[in-house]
This record gives C-alpha cells, structure tokens and sequence, in this order.
C-alpha cells in the first residue's frame, strides 16, 4: 500500500448504501482516519458506523455538502441514479449538494451506460466520476482484500488510491468511465459460469456416490480449480447458503452483462445459460440466499 502525505488533511469522505458490502468498507475508512458522513435508506443500517464516529445524514445531498469524495455502492442502475439524481422531488440527490472539484467513487455493479451517463452529469458541474466496481463478496469486504476495477480519468483515479487501497488488495485503472463496469461484467460472467459448473460437477459425483468433499479436494487442487470451488462449494455441500452476494444480484449482474453484449452486437451463447440457471434460482424463491445456492437447480439439496 502506498504510503498517505500525513502533512495534508484528509478529505472528507461519504459513503452512500451501508448493505453487506457497503458498511465494512465505509467502516475500513473511518477507522483509517478519514472523516465520515453515512447515509442509508434503513437508517438502521448506519447505527454501528454512528457508534464509532461516524456523523449520519438525511440524504444524498446532505452526504455530498459535508464530503470532499462521496462513495456511492447501491444494487441497481436506476439506484445509482436515484442517488445521484434524487429520488422524488429531486432535490435531494448527490448532485444537488456536491460541490466542483469533488469526485464521486460508485462501487456499485451497473450498466455501463449508466456509468457514462452518471460521469457526464457529473462533469457538467465540475465534479470527477470513477466507476469502480469490487469483487471478493462479503469476505473481502470485511478483510479489505478486494480487487477493485476502476473507470474515470487516470489522475482522478490518482486522487482517490489512497482510500481505495483501505478497501481492496488489488486496484486497478482500466479505462475511462464505464470501463470499471465493464470488466466487472466480464468478472460475473466468469464467476456465473463457474458456479454453473461447480452444480453440475457435484450433481454428478453425487448421483455416482461419491464423497463430495473429497471430490472437491481432489479437482480444486488441479487444473480444474476455481475460486468457487475453493470457497464457495464446501458451503454448498454442508447446505450453507447464507449469502456472501446474493443470488438475486448475480442474476441481475448477468442481466447487465448480456445486455452490454447485446449493445456491442455480441452472443454469449453460455452466459445465457447461466442466466437461465439464476433466473430459475431466483423464481425458486432463492433470490436472497447465496450464490452457492446454484446446485439447488440440479437436485443437490
């Protein structure tokens, strides 16, 4: 981690969605020392980070007055622009309240375009846009071991390293807006895919009466291996689904993906299937347990 100029002051940061990944991140700010102002829709949700200093706000707009960088990590695109834009009157959004010079960090997962068009609103007055989606689920949140995938101007991205090597182990500039969200769509498919796999690969030494966690010893420790199956598949085999991502966001993750495919004029012929898969997760009621859950759709629980 590169070392911060203890002789200029700290921004001051704020952080926008206090969900499973959102609170220990905006958490590892605080406790890095930056000041930090929190809004959440459940205000319930701000309560830890208000007992460790944190000061709460009652909007979106009230987050970007007293913020230098705001962090926004919401579930959706027309979240994001609900934040940004404000919600009803619109009037309370991030950019009724930020001021120019500021930069606005989105870790949350969505489209492309709205990446784009959220840095173009953004730039109209003044104000730097990075989309900067994570991986790692909640475990890398809570460990500050991310990797984070970075769209927006390479000095703004500059600007912002150092809070957010408090929240990842890998940082990376990968292009300008809507690139960030762009390779994390690459990032869901890989993993849509791999969980597709690790359901159909125990489906099987099930059926043949295999011991499953020795099954999955065996392959992940060879060319077969996969982080799913390092991580995620002894949860499936002991029947823990509790969620670490939700199965319901990597369905609509997927959605997201193959939608910017089809903006580029591009099949993804697997990725379908896996959609396929998640949706039938989800209509199973599923949607809110873990992304583990996938073997339920091949009869493994």
């Amino acid at each position: 981690m590169k070392p911060e100029n203890n002789n200029s002051p700290r921004p001051r940061v704020g952080y926008i969605g206090l969900g499973i990944m959102g609170r220990p991140m905006a958490g590892h700010l605080l406790n890095a020392g930056y000041p930090l102002t929190v809004f959440n829709r459940t205000r319930a949700k701000t309560e830890p980070l208000a007992t460790a200093g944190a000061r709460v706000a009652d909007s979106p707009r009230a987050v970007a007055e007293a913020s230098d960088i705001i962090f926004t990590n919401v579930t959706d695109s027309p979240d994001l622009e609900a934040v940004v834009l404000g919600a009803d009157d619109k009037t309370d959004g991030v950019l009724d309240g930020v001021r120019p010079g500021s930069i606005v960090v989105d870790n949350s997962t969505v489209a492309p375009a709205a990446a784009t068009r959220i840095a173009a609103l953004l730039e109209g007055k003044g104000v730097h846009f990075l989309d900067a989606p994570v991986t790692g689920g909640e475990k890398g949140a809570i460990e500050a071991t991310l990797a984070i995938m970075v769209g927006g101007e390479e000095e703004v991205f500059h600007r912002a390293l150092p809070l957010l090597q408090r929240l990842g182990k890998t940082v990376l500039h990968v292009g300008p807006n809507g690139a960030g969200q762009m390779t994390k769509a690459i990032n869901q498919i890989l993993g849509a895919i791999h969980l597709c796999a690790m359901a159909e690969a125990l489906a099987l030494a099930k059926a043949a009466g295999l011991d499953l966690e020795k099954t999955r010893q065996i392959v992940a420790s060879g060319a077969a291996g996969s982080w799913m199956l390092s991580n995620l598949a002894p949860r499936a085999i002991a029947g823990d689904f509790r969620p670490g991502f939700k199965a319901g966001l990597q369905n609509k993750d997927l959605r997201i993906a193959l939608e910017a495919a089809a903006q580029l004029g591009l099949d993804l012929p697997i990725t379908h299937l896996a959609r396929r898969d998640f949706q039938h997760l989800v209509d199973m009621g599923c949607g809110d347990e873990g992304t583990q859950a996938i073997v339920k759709t091949r009869g493994n629980q």
